[in-house]
């Protein structure tokens, strides 16, 4: 029973936090489904009656996929441009999201889908976190939420959870994005990758997108949540470079 609770609970917050999130950058939410069916069985050679549900969300189809398609490795065959376009719709996506006083909770390549465009697509809300405007946006969690290689170390804690703890979660991603590995990067090896894949197309404009992802990827997974940027702050700092 209280795992049918918990089940029915999170379905309800997943349906109410997706309904806040309109963007071009949010998966589209279509609507949901919930049926119920009592039947009778027999248990123990007793007749019991016992209650069948079913749950189901309805989401837009994207017919690229997800994110982590595309970059594990670096032989991933994203060009640059495409990259920093994911990069720069991530991040929008995740500053609407705060911006309605959620929390995401599990931030990574595969909840990231994109479409015939390759324009980036957040999904995977099945764990977020919603707030009342009135309400604090920090929370205590009993339990670790989230995908090992991207949870944020207070979370491992379980410590308070915050919207610093989504911004742990972006900075692996860029990383990803970057690297095709989730280990931290070195900002100038990182450059220096990517003026040799560049080749002839280099230019000192593109180099500079890659720095300043790099830089940004750095900064967010401080393991001191209070030193990690916020999403405005992000978006700042990738509109310097944007051309």
């Amino acid at each position: 029973m209280m795992t049918l609770e918990f089940n029915e609970q999170k379905f309800k917050n997943t349906i109410k936090n997706m309904r806040l999130c309109q963007h071009e950058n949010i998966v589209q939410f279509l609507g949901y489904c919930y049926y119920s069916e009592v039947e009778a069985l027999e248990y123990r050679k007793k007749l019991v009656m016992a209650e069948k549900q079913e749950r189901l969300l309805c989401f837009q189809y994207l017919s690229n996929g997800s994110l982590d398609l595309y970059v594990s490795g670096a032989s991933s065959g994203l060009e640059w441009r495409e990259r920093y376009q994911i990069i720069m719709g991530l991040c929008k996506g995740l500053h609407y999201i705060h911006g309605n006083n959620i929390i995401h909770m599990d931030l990574k390549p595969r909840h990231i889908l994109l479409d015939d465009n390759m324009v980036p697509k957040i999904s995977g809300f099945h764990l977020s976190k919603g707030f009342a405007e009135d309400q604090s946006q920090t929370l205590r969690q009993s339990s670790v939420m989230g995908t090992v290689g991207y949870i944020a170390p207070e979370l491992k804690d379980r410590t308070a959870v915050s919207f610093k703890s989504d911004i742990y979660s972006l900075g692996v991603t860029i990383t990803e994005i970057l690297t095709g590995e989730k280990e931290t990067c070195d900002t100038e090896k990182v450059v220096e990758s990517w003026r040799t894949r560049l080749g002839t197309s280099c230019t000192d404009e593109l180099l500079e997108q890659v720095r300043v992802c790099a830089e940004i990827s750095i900064v967010c997974r401080d393991p001191n949540p209070e030193k990690r940027p916020d999403m405005k702050r992000v978006i700042e700092m990738l509109g310097e470079t944007d051309c």
